[in-house]
């Protein structure tokens, strides 16, 4: 599981940062504010990141303590 996770953490953090460039790079001076979907789509990187980086370190602890 914690391969699983490791490489949900690389995809995820690989998305997160091509969104991030998509936002700097889409966003105009003119517009009122970046685009929902990308910013939608970036918070569910942050999301998923976390979650993975989670559940890597539990598997990790628990592995050392069995």
């Amino acid at each position: 599981m914690q391969k699983i996770t490791t490489k949900v953490f690389v995809w995820a953090s690989i998305a997160f940062g091509i969104v991030g460039l998509l936002m700097v790079i889409t966003t105009s001076p003119e517009s009122d504010g970046p685009n929902v979907y990308l910013l939608k789509l970036l918070f569910t990187a942050v999301i998923v990141i976390l979650v993975s980086f989670a559940l890597t370190v539990a598997g990790r602890y628990f592995n050392n303590k069995s």
